[in-house]
């Protein structure tokens, strides 16, 4: 009998590790996909290749969809200053989202008869790459061992061993995702919801040499073309050079507590200082260079991007419709933002844009009139109070 192919997203940890060799023993024709949106080096990919093989695997492919993952979604997340409750930059959840899709997108291709991902029954995860392989390989069978069997992490490790595999599967303290849009932080003090992480959590230390320095950050509606002045065609680059500079200082350290998908609470913590510095300085060149209205109704809109991003649901066909209303928004956001770096933090300081509509010559805020007379003030005063005046005419003994 001919044995079915399956498509693992092979990350290299324990339980996808465990997942390849299974299934492997099983009769089944393993291929290893690595899906790689930033957050593995070199030596990672080089390393998951090498243990694919000896875990069993047929055939191993690394999935680069960096690129992709920017031009499809970091890039509507910058031009929305997307933060989900308006602190967490959404980093490893739309990342999971573009690593189901490739996954997908190669199972197809291959014409495997099943996908299998190693996500347990508690989490987020199982559900972004469930129902990406739902819809975009339709008919393809899912499988899940570490969520159906409810393997514990010592059961898959003596698992691997019996079989002949040793690597370091120790569970630390901690957890952590690393992406090109932040590190996740898991575990730890944080299970404890009245502490913090300790310096030592992190992975990303204080290493600058100067206790202050300026970074700007150039923007051509919306995306970045320049970080102090030096010029990027590739966008990704552009955010790893940000992410240098801005890590270098331990910028970007935060704590977030939000709804899962699945409907209980999860506290996160992470560390992102490339999203925090760029989503912070194109929003400072926003504020001079959109009108009042514009930045209402695109914040509107953006966290409702945010939030579907999140929640597994960037199939869902009003993205694209909104990813057309944030794209027009960006028409004027051109120009430099100025931020001002130092240890765990920074501030804004200024925009240099050919597009900031502070250089009206109408006026300058708290200054001088200059499109208006004096008298054409006091009658626009007394226009905008005329609902209050009706009101309080009419109800003259209510107090506030």
């Amino acid at each position: 009998m001919e044995k079915k192919k399956v498509v693992v997203a092979y990350s290299g940890g324990l339980d996808t590790s465990y997942t390849v060799m299974k299934l492997a023993k099983e009769g089944y024709e393993v291929y290893a996909a690595c899906a790689n949106t930033g957050g593995f080096s070199p030596e990672q990919l080089k390393k998951n290749e090498e243990n694919a093989f000896k875990l069993g695997a047929k055939e191993y492919v690394t999935l680069d969809v960096t690129q992709e993952y920017y031009e499809k979604s970091l890039k509507y997340m910058v031009f929305g200053n997307v933060m989900r409750n308006n602190c967490y930059p959404i980093s490893v959840s739309s990342e999971r989202i573009f690593q189901a899709i490739a996954i997908a997108r190669y199972a197809k291709e291959i014409s495997a008869d099943a996908i299998a991902h190693g996500s347990t029954g508690a989490g987020n995860d199982q559900i972004r790459f469930d129902m990406t392989f739902l819809v975009m390989a339709p008919g393809v069978e899912i499988i899940t061992l570490t969520r159906d069997h409810a393997l514990s992490r010592q059961e898959e490790v003596d698992y691997l061993n019996e079989n002949g595999f040793f690597a370091d599967f120790t569970k630390l303290k901690y957890s952590y995702n690393v992406g090109i849009w932040g590190t996740s932080i898991c575990g730890g003090e944080l299970l404890d919801p009245s502490k913090g992480l300790p310096e030592e959590a992190y992975l990303k230390h204080v290493t600058a040499e100067t206790p202050e320095t300026e970074l700007k950050i150039t923007f051509e509606k919306g995306e970045i073309v320049a970080v102090n002045g030096e010029a990027f065609a590739d966008k990704v680059a552009a955010i790893q050079k940000i992410e240098e500079i801005g890590a270098s200082y331990a910028i970007g350290r935060d704590c977030n507590v939000g709804d899962t998908i699945i409907g209980i609470k999860g506290r996160v913590g992470f560390e992102a200082a490339a999203p925090k510095l760029i989503i912070e300085a194109h929003r400072l060149l926003e504020k001079s260079t959109l009108s009042k209205w514009q930045q209402y109704w695109k914040d509107q809109v953006a966290n409702w991007y945010g939030m579907f991003l999140h929640e597994s649901q960037y199939l869902e066909p009003v993205m694209p419709d909104i990813e057309a209303m944030l794209t027009s928004s960006q028409r004027n956001v051109n120009g430099t933002a100025i931020l001002k770096l130092r240890p765990y933090g920074f501030e804004t300081v200024g925009v240099d844009s050919a597009d900031d509509l502070q250089k009206s010559k109408l006026g300058e805020y708290g200054e001088m009139q200059h499109g208006w007379t004096s008298e054409d003030a006091k009658g626009f005063i007394k226009v905008l109070s005329t609902p209050l005046r009706v009101y309080y005419g009419i109800h003259p003994d209510e107090k506030r």
